[in-house]
């Protein structure tokens, strides 16, 4: 189970990776509207198995991806190579949770939504438990 908890949790770290200049973009338009805020806030609480099961899905193949790249960032030799392999990881892991059928914006906000909610950990650490 520990080792559920860490899966999931690197894949939500390493989402982190994948839509920074998105996450930014929609927090400075939500920052315009308080109530804006408020909305997503109650939204987070309200996604349906599929979306769960797709979030999931999607955090195992990131974190492949995550693996991946990271080998190739620490044998990068300078830091425009490491910025051109964070650029072509970021596009890899965006595609990833567009294949799974959510958007970047919904894949992040069940990310969060997880990390607040240990019952909904539970309940994606139980859907990345079952064999599909």
């Amino acid at each position: 189970m520990q080792r559920i908890t860490a899966f999931v949790s690197a894949a939500i770290l390493s989402t982190g990776m994948v839509a920074a200049p998105m996450a930014m973009a929609q927090q400075d338009s939500s920052a315009a509207s308080g109530s804006d805020q408020a909305q997503q806030g109650v939204q987070t609480q309200n996604f349906s198995d599929q979306q769960l099961q797709q979030f999931a899905d999607a955090s195992q193949q990131i974190a492949q991806v995550s693996q991946k790249y990271t080998k190739q960032l620490q044998n990068a030799q300078d830091k425009s190579a490491q910025q051109e392999l964070r650029k072509q990881a970021n596009e890899e892991m965006v595609s990833v949770v567009k294949d799974s059928g959510l958007s970047v914006k919904q894949f992040n906000a069940i990310g969060q939504a997880i990390q607040q909610n240990p019952q909904l950990m539970k309940r994606v650490q139980g859907m990345v438990q079952q064999p599909q």
